[in-house]
């Protein structure tokens, strides 16, 4: 047939620019494509098929067709546009998961651009050392990078520089507790991005960051509203694989903690297909997430594989795998575990504040009362500092189960109320649920036994809703789930064989819960121990 007419190949070529810039990116990568198969690219067209690649999810060919597209403008001596091609190289397979490639690429990007005058490309290695300072917690070189992006973005009217400046010094101030001025700097980077003169791929970048941020704070209703505004711009995308999947990621966190677990299962497999080649971050999360959906059902041993699962991908797998060991009856594994997270959490206070929350609880019922009281009120500092929603609930429940374990269920009861109204609000249903029963506990210990009851059936009505068999009422003592079930037995008239059957555990394990229930309880016998039982509501009729 011959080849085809050059004016036809032009036609190709500006049909597929059109629908480029159109974001139109399945045409345009037909398009391109036809046209390379006909004779070579140019480096802007090369550029373009790159692009189109990148939104459809293609990101092997992505990589490739991005690489050569770099050699052509090295090649045609536009350095500062190869320059921004290593970057974006860099920018990828750092995502990809894939770190020693990167930085050899950032490497390049950053070798190129020294000495040459500041230009744009500069400006995209400043927003890559500014992505460093926030991961290793620089929060003060964050910002002051975020404010150099911002004077660069206005002096040479680049408005996605602005926007990243103003995300950047968001990102780093609302993590050093600042949430209000935080905020706001975070929303002025997303009115830039609306508005019309930041690429889309930075556009989506700010969105994703802006809910991921929320999410990391515990601001649950401000990142459903992101997340909303976020969607409504996809709308205008036929195909946006990478930001598409990085939403769905951000679902899955939010269904969990909205207790629609099955969703948020089957969400989260969509997210390891789509995003397993092109954002190991999203998909790491994801699986942390599903490792939290199977501990809440009581699925242990899954959650154990996703906890592991997501740690071989990077993501820190506490406090998941902390409150794990404690479901399975291993407190002082629990203990250990999460007051290690704590400790290496230091220099980072919002990721500190979730630790907190599990120490807490864990502490609590470890018999660690002590320490627990001391993690409640460094949470309260930090839900203090940073006002958001979900860290004051997280506080106001430690502050109530502490006090609650202390044998104070007056003083139990403001922070209770406080922390289930608050929970309701951000649709958590699951922690709405446990603070219903602890204020239940605090009401019959109390005599106020209609209030009580009240509150049970409030918790077991949202346990229903969740799906999951309401668990017996909160004990005072602190003990564990495991530990009040084998109190059950014993006091109901049990031998360690009898409970050891009957909970299919071993005989030494019963000796071991009974050591933890002694001494939370404060006991020195089995009679005692069953005595503090009955007057609990723990003894149900035993089976023989």
């Amino acid at each position: 047939m011959g080849t085809p007419p050059a004016s036809d190949r032009e036609a190709l070529l500006l049909n597929a620019r059109a629908a480029h810039h159109e974001h139109r990116y399945d045409a345009a990568y037909d398009g391109l494509r036809s046209a390379q198969q006909q004779s070579p690219l140019e480096p802007d067209d090369l550029r373009r098929l790159a692009d189109a690649a990148w939104w459809l999810g293609l990101m092997t060919e992505c990589l490739r067709l991005t690489e050569a597209a770099h050699r052509g403008f090295l090649d045609s001596g536009l350095v500062d546009r190869a320059a921004t091609h290593a970057l974006d190289l860099g920018g990828m397979l750092a995502m990809r998961g894939e770190p020693a490639l990167a930085a050899g690429w950032l490497g390049r990007a950053r070798r190129l651009l020294d000495g040459r005058p500041v230009g744009s490309a500069h400006g995209l290695l400043w927003y890559v050392d500014l992505s460093w300072a926030l991961g290793e917690g620089r929060w003060d070189d964050a910002d002051r990078i975020g404010a150099d992006l911002r004077q660069l973005g206005e002096e040479q009217a680049v408005e996605h520089l602005t926007a990243l400046g103003y995300l950047g010094s968001g990102l780093a101030t609302l993590r050093q507790g600042r949430a209000p001025e935080g905020f706001a700097l975070l929303d002025e980077a997303a009115l830039r991005a609306v508005g019309g003169g930041v690429d889309a791929e930075w556009t989506g970048h700010i969105y994703c960051m802006v809910v991921s941020a929320c999410l990391e704070v515990a601001d649950l209703n401000r990142a459903r509203q992101a997340q909303a505004a976020a969607y409504r711009w996809l709308d205008d995308f036929q195909h946006a694989a990478m930001f598409t999947g990085v939403c769905r990621a951000h679902a899955v966190s939010l269904l969990v903690s909205e207790g629609a677990w099955a969703e948020a299962e089957q969400e989260a497999a969509t997210v390891t297909l789509e995003l397993a080649e092109l954002n190991v971050e999203a998909v790491a999360e994801s699986e942390y997430q599903v490792g939290e959906c199977r501990r809440l059902r009581g699925d242990l041993a899954a959650a154990a594989a996703s906890y592991d699962r997501a740690q071989q991908l990077g993501r820190d797998p506490q406090p998941g795998q902390a409150l794990l060991a404690l479901a399975t009856g291993d407190g002082a594994a629990a203990w250990a575990a999460i007051s290690d997270a704590v400790a290496r959490c230091s220099g980072d206070p919002a990721r500190c504040a979730r630790l907190l929350h599990a120490q807490v609880q864990i502490g609590v019922a470890a018999g660690r009362r002590d320490a627990a009281a001391r993690a409640a009120a460094q949470l309260r500092g930090l839900a203090d500092d940073f006002g958001t929603p979900g860290f004051r609930a997280w506080a106001s429940h430690a502050t109530g189960l502490v006090a609650l374990s202390a044998g104070r269920p007056a003083d139990a009861l403001p922070s209770l109320r406080e922390a289930a109204a608050a929970y309701r609000q951000l649709r958590s249903w699951y922690d709405a649920a446990v603070t219903d029963g602890l204020l239940a506990e605090a009401h019959r210990l109390l005599g106020a036994t209609d209030l009580a009851q009240e509150c049970q059936d409030s918790a077991a009505a949202l346990f229903r809703r969740l799906g999951i068999e309401s668990p017996a009422p909160a004990p005072s003592g602190g003990l564990t789930a495991r530990e009040a079930e084998v109190l059950a037995k014993v006091a109901a008239g049990l031998s360690n064989r009898e409970v050891a059957a009957a909970l299919s555990i071993s005989e030494a394990t019963v000796r071991r819960h009974l050591a933890n229930i002694f001494a939370k309880l404060g006991v020195g016998s089995r009679t005692a121990a069953a005595a503090w039982a009955h007057g609990h509501g723990l003894v149900t009729p035993a089976r023989r």
